[in-house]
């Protein structure tokens, strides 16, 4: 399992609301992947740094999703580059389904 972490700014004169209506748009592609475990979007109000948190079955998936097409539409949508960071998911505990996901079992 792979967490991916993509980050890029927010305009300053998008709010909270605009936001979130842009991020809740994109629910359906996201809940229709095979291989998105879990995604978390999230945004920094301070930083202004906005995107998603996500939990992939493995890399390719992360960086199929994440192609130039994903690349260009945050850039048209936000004016910004996303930033990218991979990290290996030794362990998942998932309190809700009261469950541990472990990368070695």
């Amino acid at each position: 399992m792979i967490t991916e972490m993509v980050l890029w700014k927010i305009p300053a004169g998008m709010t909270r609301q605009e936001l979130l209506s842009k991020f809740r748009s994109t629910v359906p592609g996201w809940k229709a992947n095979p291989n998105l475990i879990h995604k978390s979007f999230v945004f920094n109000e301070i930083s202004r740094r906005g995107g998603g948190v996500y939990l992939w079955k493995n890399i390719e998936a992360a960086k199929e999703a994440h192609n130039s097409e994903f690349r260009d539409h945050i850039k048209s949508v936000y004016g910004s580059t996303p930033e990218f960071q991979y990290f290996d998911a030794l362990v998942v505990i998932d309190n809700t389904a009261n469950q541990v996901i472990d990368s070695a079992a």
